[in-house]
């Protein structure tokens, strides 16, 4: 890269189920972060990385800004939060609506601390006309100086070739982070369990999601075949019932669902068993939160 080019750290702010996620995997041009209709889908900050001519971006996915209410609540507006002083551009993602809730509120109060610059994006514009936007624009406008306001629709793309231009413009120059094949530091353990608990959350009813992990027990690869145990564990003997499905049915369908996007992104051919475990409270328990991979690196 010449002495020309820029990097630095963008991060996603926004209400559970705005579209971060797919916002985000349509920018780097795959799919690493999880995405579903049910909030709170994304618990860890997930970094990705876009690399082009221009220079580097590497984005920050975190979770939703929420109320909590247990651990893992807590720890998931945590990493939210403190994201915000890691970064070179702020970008708020919010949805076209004119309604300013509580959830909102705390988000502006917290990006008016910030030190860089504030994006705001509007997404899903597909999903409303054109005359509507401008009236959503202004309501956010006052309550907040934004730097750059941009309505994109993340599932159809449409404007997201502007938004990486105008990011760009408000990086610093610099030399890239990563190697410019690097596309996330996420482990593909971890993402494997993401993807499955992905298939979980949108199969299952809406009472089990948020009560669910995944963990990879094993993964092992030869030659051109991966050995995969995954555990899906719950809080309720009743969820395990469900998750397991009348003949084991769910499970089947889960792991049919989880596989394809296992073996595209391994590039290989994935024998998947997975298994059902039961720990009661486990979203209030700092030793099992850990153990599933929800710790703040300090």
């Amino acid at each position: 890269m010449s002495e020309n080019t820029k990097s630095g750290f963008v991060t996603f702010i926004g209400r559970p189920n705005v579209g971060k996620s797919t916002l985000m995997n349509r920018l780097i041009g795959q799919k690493i972060a999880i995405t579903s209709n049910k909030p709170q889908t994304t618990r860890n900050k997930i970094q990705t990385v876009y690399t082009d001519e221009r220079g580097q971006i590497v984005f920050l996915d975190t979770p939703g800004i929420h109320k909590a209410k247990n651990k893992l609540g807590d720890y998931m507006v945590n990493v939210a939060q403190r994201t915000l002083n890691e970064v070179d551009i702020a970008v708020w993602l919010v949805e076209p609506t004119d309604y300013i809730g509580a959830g909102e509120r705390h988000i502006i109060e917290q990006l008016g601390k910030a030190k860089c610059p504030v994006f705001l994006v509007v997404n899903k514009i597909d999903t409303v006309k054109k005359e509507e936007l401008l009236p959503f624009i202004d309501t956010y406008r006052k309550e907040l100086s934004f730097d750059e306001v941009i309505p994109v629709s993340a599932m159809k793309g449409d404007n997201c070739d502007c938004l990486l231009e105008q990011l760009f413009k408000y990086l610093p120059y610099g030399e890239p982070f990563y190697d410019e094949d690097t596309v996330t530091d996420q482990p593909m353990r971890q993402i494997t369990a993401e993807l499955i608990r992905e298939k979980a959350l949108r199969l299952l009813s809406d009472e089990i999601p948020h009560g669910i992990a995944v963990t990879i027990e094993q993964m092992k690869s030869r030659g051109g075949l991966y050995d995969i145990d995954a555990t899906i564990y719950c809080e309720k003997d009743s969820h395990k019932g469900i998750i397991i499905g009348k003949g084991g049915s769910m499970l089947k369908k889960i792991g049919s669902q989880a596989r394809p996007e296992i073996e595209d992104m391994l590039e290989a051919k994935v024998n998947l068993q997975l298994w059902v475990k039961v720990k009661k409270d486990w979203r209030d328990s700092d030793f099992m939160l850990k153990n599933f991979g929800y710790h703040e690196n300090e």
